[in-house]
């Protein structure tokens, strides 16, 4: 390995020896033509090692793929820090703090209203299509009926898809995967911009209401996350809808915590759940958690809470249209009877196993089935995504007008009304005489939200045949697949608690029909198989358990939910990784995961850093910082100092482009003798460089500098960060990914052993650590096939051994 290390070295390094040529450029400061040449060759090498790293550098956000950034999470160490800090006021320090929970206040109050807006669109145009469809079909006008369901189901996924492939590509898919990497540290583009949010809230409104088997609270995390973002970073400058006064939280680290709690407020919101809000930002989406995070999580999903609670109370009676209904319990079971045997263990370790299995599977052919949407999205654009998702609308409301067809009328129970004459309710007639009612037209009419009630609903054993349960089983697995992946808004929650609570049902009717359980209602199998679903699909356990009983208002049913979620996890996790994992990896998202790969502990970080570093010296000339801030793409150089006391230079410290680029273009700061620095005031507040965000400021296309400025100097010293974190160049890679992921870190970087001419060995960033790039540099090595496997050859030799 290592002589395979030298040579992969000497081949990006050509016929120069870095430490050797560092060495000599750093330590002649008065030659400025050998320091440039230095600079030259620094930056083509530096080059040709981003080309190698290039697949760990860009990811696939909408059908493109853009470049990636990290977040700058570390607050700088600088002269002008320290000074703003000390300068502080009483009065400035509560402002911030005021300002930072009125914002939290202000994400749950604005996502509510959103919410509020999406469902009332959502339950008022599916329910006019709906009884249109039901009214014309009691006329015995099929036709006319197919071509209302049909047309209208069409028109609105055809909205919803040209908004996303024309406008906002970033607004497809649920958002989840996307918001999960932003808080792991990724700076994709455009994903909480403004256009993102608008997109993505009018797209999810048509794709739910045009009959498509997804749901709207996973947009609903994502459009969470874009308020938060917007609020934080003072609106949005494209639509001109921006506010100075809230700049004081314009902050990396402080637009993340936003973030967080926005993304929480969604689920809060979809589910009417702020308990299972937390827990899900803590479980799935933050990558950094803090006891004053969770405070200010709690109070922003407690305020949506009061938020969606007023508005329903004030649309009840009908005022709002359909929705309205619904009040805080989406899904009550309180009235379940949880009173069960000991004997009760088998249904639920079954339903956990076959959860286990079946989402596992689910995940695997969701996976092979977007790869094939994602080829056909780059070959075809705009188009190609239109064409598919007209047909996947195409089929799906085939099935809803035909499918019914094949099941058989069932006589109306006594006491209830039957048929309906609301779109709600799982009486629906259908063609069926007087007096009876078609049940598999009852969850093929119907919302998400009225066949996840129906599935659950207590005291209802012989609502459903076995032969329109197995269909709508099916053909709801079938369409969930080919439907999740198209170019709309699409959550995946609702779809997989109605394909688990189905199965659950039919388990249900079998072991009361043929074993016995008379004492267990099919409701509560419905619901212990909603839940094994979603942990065999999303392999997310403490939250979905909290969710699952806010949903339903039954703390009883706490010991089965978990145990049947931790089963179904457990089986999952044996054959592959979550859903939502799986997108983050099919997009190739640099997501750090919360251990280090086994291999790291075998290399070392000189293995993987690229020599020589792109250095600054402490006063620079404005000519050479043009050059690098031109010819590379790096956001940190390190900034190298000579003092009379050491022969070789010392390190600075570390300077952000960003903080480069405001100095380019602050030209007050130039001075023309390179032994007379102007002196800044750092009290004037002339420059404040510490509020800015990652992907704001300046670029490179707005400097404009004259010859005589370029060859004048800046002192870089008062803007450097003077206590990068560092490690030796022999720490193992292992140990240094854990101290790089837990502290949030966008550079690391690399010192020698021993002290020397080269102070900075390399910079250590996110895309250094990430498997692709490693393996790229040692293609020896090999990822092991996780534990599954090792969890499998376990189990089977215990097995084997138990056996005999």
């Amino acid at each position: 390995m290592e002589q395979q290390r030298h040579q992969m070295q000497a081949e990006m390094q050509g016929e120069y020896d870095p430490i050797t040529e560092h060495a000599e450029a750093v330590c002649i400061d008065s030659a400025e033509d050998e320091a440039s040449s230095f600079r030259t060759r620094s930056l083509k090498r530096s080059a040709s090692a981003m080309t190698h790293n290039e697949t760990s550098q860009t990811a696939m956000i909408g059908v493109r793929r853009c470049h990636i950034e990290s977040l700058d999470y570390e607050i700088p160490d600088n002269d002008i820090f320290n000074e703003n800090w000390k300068a502080k006021t009483g009065s400035e320090a509560l402002q911030f703090l005021i300002s930072k929970w009125t914002m939290a206040c202000l994400v749950g109050i604005l996502l509510g209203f959103v919410a509020f807006m999406v469902n009332a669109c959502v339950e008022n145009i599916s329910g006019v299509k709906l009884l249109s469809t039901l009214n014309f079909l009691e006329q015995d006008r099929y036709v006319v009926a197919a071509l209302v369901l049909g047309g209208g189901n069409i028109l609105l996924v055809l909205l919803s898809v040209c908004l996303c492939a024309c406008l906002a590509p970033e607004a497809s898919g649920s958002g989840i995967p996307e918001v999960k990497a932003y808080l792991n540290g990724t700076n994709a583009p455009n994903i909480l911009s403004m256009k993102t949010l608008i997109v993505k809230v009018l797209g999810s409104i048509a794709a739910v209401s045009g009959g498509l088997y997804l749901g709207k609270e996973a947009p609903f995390v994502h459009s969470g996350a874009c308020i938060a973002s917007l609020l934080c970073q003072g609106g949005s400058e494209r639509f001109n809808l921006t506010w100075k006064w809230q700049r004081v939280l314009s902050h990396d680290r402080l637009r993340r915590d936003l973030v967080t709690c926005g993304a929480a407020a969604g689920i809060a919101v979809a589910f009417r759940a702020p308990l299972g809000g937390v827990i899900f930002a803590l479980e799935e989406l933050a990558s950094w958690w803090r006891s004053e995070l969770l405070w200010l999580v709690l109070f922003t999903t407690a305020c949506i809470t009061v938020v969606r609670q007023v508005i329903n109370n004030l649309c009840e009676g009908g005022k709002c249209g359909i929705f309205g209904n619904g009040g805080l319990i989406v899904f009550d079971m309180s009235e379940v009877s949880t009173n069960m045997r000991l004997m009760a263990l088998i249904p639920a370790l079954l339903l956990g196993i076959v959860g286990g299995i079946l989402g596992s599977l689910f995940t695997y052919l969701s996976g092979k089935i977007m790869k094939f949407y994602s080829n056909w999205h780059r070959k075809n654009e705009c188009v190609g995504k239109v064409l598919q998702a007209l047909l996947v609308s195409a089929i799906t409301s085939f099935c809803a007008f035909g499918l019914p067809w094949l099941a058989s009328c069932k006589p109306c129970p006594s006491g209830a009304e039957c048929p309906s004459s609301l779109p709600t309710g799982i009486y629906k007639r259908f063609t069926c005489s007087s007096g009876y009612y078609n049940d598999l037209a009852g969850l093929m009419f119907s919302t998400n939200d009225d066949v996840i009630r129906s599935l659950l609903n207590n005291n209802t054993n012989n609502e459903f045949q076995y032969s329109s349960l197995l269909i709508f089983l099916v053909s709801t697995f079938i369409l969930t697949l080919i439907t999740y992946g198209l170019a709309v808004p699409s959550g995946l929650f609702l779809p997989v608690i109605i394909i688990g609570a189905t199965y659950g049902r039919l388990t249900g009717k079998f072991m009361k029909s043929y074993i016995g359980f008379d004492n267990i209602d099919e409701g509560l199998f419905a619901y212990m198989g909603a839940a094994s679903f979603l942990g065999g699909s999303m392999r997310i356990a403490v939250s979905i358990c909290v969710i699952l009983l806010e949903l339903t208002n039954n703390l009883l049913m706490l010991p089965w939910t978990m145990l049947v979620l931790l089963i179904s996890k457990t089986v999952g996790d044996l054959f592959n990784v979550g859903v939502y994992d799986q997108i983050v990896i099919m997009k190739e998202l640099p997501f750090l995961e919360e251990k280090p790969e086994p291999y790291m502990k075998h290399l070392t970080t000189e293995d993987v850093c690229s020599c020589p570093v792109v250095s600054l010296s402490a006063i620079e000339r404005v000519s050479a910082i043009v050059e690098v801030l031109a010819k590379t793409n790096h956001n940190g150089f390190p900034v190298l100092e000579t003092t009379p006391a050491s022969p070789y230079p010392t390190l600075n410290g570390l300077i952000l482009r960003s903080h480069l680029l405001i100095l380019l273009r602050e030209k007050e700061l130039f001075f023309q003798d390179a032994c007379d620095p102007v002196c800044y005031d750092t009290k004037s507040g002339k420059i404040d460089i510490t509020k800015l965000m990652s992907g704001k400021g300046p670029t490179m296309s707005d400097i404009r500098l004259t010859a005589e400025e370029e060859g004048m100097f800046i002192d870089l010293r008062p803007f450097t960060n003077t206590s990068p974190y560092t490690v030796k160049e022999d720490m193992s890679l292992a140990k240094a990914f854990s101290l790089f992921r837990q502290l949030g870190l966008r550079h690391l970087c690399v010192i020698p052993r021993k002290g020397g001419p080269c102070p900075v060995v390399g910079i250590l960033t996110r895309h250094d650590f990430m498997p692709e790039y490693i393996l790229g540099l040692y293609p020896d090595l090999k990822i092991s096939k996780w534990r599954r496997i090792r969890i499998r050859l376990s189990l089977f030799k215990f097995v084997r051994k138990w056996c005999c």
